[in-house]
């Protein structure tokens, strides 16, 4: 492996107050671009940047990842709002370039294809082959003004979510396999011309008929067909679905010839983004084994920063206490380029670190895995292979991003999907004991001990609930649960310390068992292909009555499905 990738947008949220943060790249809409406070923002940013690039470089990290095309590359077809601000960030994006590249890091850009303002909308409509031509035009111009980018990351599966406002929003515009691969073959010549790399991901929340192309063969040889650049990388997240755990190698991986990078997360947005420890050396170091065996791995892409909508805000490499990601981003490096295992690693992290108690330290992290595993998910219900439609249904449910769903109708799929109910109570209370022993350890290493108890106390929440889940519903339950949420929030006040959300609702989710369960049998499937009734109804026909049922009850979904990301209709497009 030669490419060791990691995104670098943390300098850009210092002072970004927003109560809850798209993490999902750099907020552009909030930089000053004008006026007296612009210097001082940027050299901010400067200074967080260059300490930052210095970091990660002496972790073993030789690229870094940074947003994004549409906002550096100018085109006579924008509005001139847009053109001048594209001018104004050119300037500043070359200072930061260079300190970037004086720290001896390879410069990636992100870019979605394609981010609209009103008038480009009016020139391309939905014509891909006018999107083509004007993305070979916009790529050129970047690489005149840029000759330091060294490459292009580019997202077809997944745009700006509802939150991102401004003249400037990203939509989802190709949809189907042979869309993107006219793109491809019509942007390669240049990569390849210019000496730079195009890294393509796979990444998609499954709309349009390529909105499978993340786990399905057929779908990605019609993507990749006829390509043959050495130009040309695929990215993939090491899973079939987001950034969580208990999910098989991506099987892309070894059925594709083409070269390929690794996404991993060392921030993991589903597991409290830093403000505990969640380790992923177990994990990803079986990963690391079985692409051994993978034809021409270029490398690594690292997420220390970017992922979810989510009030946590440590940054990585810039803040003291984000030790927790910055071991995981460590490890990563350990793992995938020295070819150690998950214990030598946190050793190598221990002794570069000046910790006087490596054994304590490894075993905190290997506990605080196992907790994750055993609470956070539910191992029952995780370990289930499930799809809908072009997804993959998440491992995790009860709890997304930094929200906990104690209701009626989590209690009833969950009862319907895990069968050992009371052992799934006493396994949680076990992991829940494992805490206890990490606080000590942190203790004799000499690490935040306050993070660990946090840790712990909203754990106990996510046990409390597994026992709202499988024991039977009473009013002494409710009591407790609601007593256990005040205490929580008493605890943790939005000035003290960002928290989880604990979203409670006791009404009757009123669909008997039975129907559940012959819903479920119905409309979710256990293997990744198609059933004949996927064909028939699901792809196609549940897209139209979707579209007919939202026009009639626009708040059909829960606010947190429609507002969150791109919301949760775009699984149904």
């Amino acid at each position: 492996m030669e490419l060791f990738l990691i995104d670098a947008i943390g300098p850009f949220f210092r002072g970004y107050e927003r109560r809850r943060i798209n993490w999902s790249k750099i907020p552009f809409n909030h930089l000053e671009l004008t006026g007296p406070k612009r210097r001082a923002q940027f050299d901010r940013i400067a200074e967080d940047m260059r300490l930052f690039s210095r970091r990660v470089r002496a972790m073993g990290y030789n690229a870094v990842r940074l947003d994004d095309v549409a906002h550096l590359a100018d085109h006579p077809w924008y509005e001139e709002e847009h053109r001048s601000s594209v001018r104004i960030l050119q300037e500043e994006f070359r200072r930061l370039f260079a300190l970037i590249r004086a720290e001896g890091l390879a410069i990636y850009l992100t870019m979605d294809v394609l981010s609209f303002t009103p008038a480009l909308r009016l020139r391309l409509g939905q014509d891909h082959k006018k999107i083509a031509v004007f993305v070979r035009e916009l790529l050129a111009d970047l690489f005149r003004e840029f000759p330091e980018v060294s490459g292009i990351i580019m997202r077809v599966g997944e745009s700006d979510g509802r939150d991102v406002k401004g003249l400037l929003h990203s939509e989802l515009c190709l949809r189907r396999p042979a869309q993107l691969n006219h793109l491809l073959k019509a942007i390669l010549p240049l990569f390849e011309e210019e000496k730079r790399r195009l890294i393509l991901r796979n990444w998609t929340v499954g709309a349009y008929s390529i909105g499978d192309f993340i786990w399905r063969r057929k779908t990605l040889a019609r993507v990749l067909a006829g390509i043959d650049s050495k130009a040309f990388v695929l990215s993939l997240k090491y899973g079939e679905s987001d950034f969580f755990r208990y999910l098989n190698l991506n099987a892309h991986f070894f059925d594709t010839p083409v070269q390929k990078i690794v996404e991993l997360q060392a921030r993991r947005e589903y597991e409290g983004c830093g403000e505990y420890p969640s380790f992923i050396g177990g994990d990803y170091a079986a990963y690391a084994r079985e692409l051994a065996g993978a034809k021409n791995m270029l490398g690594i892409s690292v997420w220390c920063q970017t992922g979810g909508w989510l009030p946590f805000r440590r940054l990585a490499f810039l803040d003291e206490d984000a030790i927790w990601t910055e071991i995981n981003a460590f490890v990563c490096v350990q793992l995938f380029r020295d070819r150690v295992d998950a214990a030598e690693a946190v050793r190598r992290y221990a002794k570069a670190h000046g910790i006087l108690a490596p054994e304590a330290l490894l075993q905190l992290l290997t506990l605080s895995e196992q907790v994750v595993k055993e609470l956070l998910y539910l191992p029952e219900y995780a370990r289930q292979q499930l799809f809908f439609r072009r997804v993959r249904i998440p491992p995790l449910l009860a709890v997304y991003w930094n929200t906990l769903f104690i209701n009626h109708s989590i209690r009833k799929l969950m009862r319907y999907f895990v069968h050992d109910q009371r052992q799934s109570i006493a396994d949680a209370y076990r992991a829940l004991a494992k805490i206890d022993t990490m606080i000590g350890l942190a203790q004799e290493a000499a690490l935040p001990v306050a993070d660990i108890r946090f840790m712990r106390e909203s754990f106990f929440l996510f046990a409390l609930a597994r026992e709202y889940y499988f024991l039977p519903y009473t009013q002494e339950m409710r009591k407790r649960i609601r007593q256990a949420k005040k205490r929580y929030k008493r605890q943790y006040p939005p000035e003290s310390r960002y928290r989880y959300r604990i979203k409670t609702s006791f009404r009757p989710f009123r669909v008997k068992r039975r129907y559940l369960g012959w819903l479920s049998r119905v409309v979710l499937r256990s293997k990744p292909g198609y059933r004949l009734l996927d064909r028939l109804v699901f792809l196609h026909l549940l897209s139209l009555g979707y579209v007919l049922l939202h026009r009639a009850q626009p708040k059909i979904l829960p606010k947190f499905a429609r507002k969150n990301a791109m919301g949760l209709g775009t699984v149904f497009k």
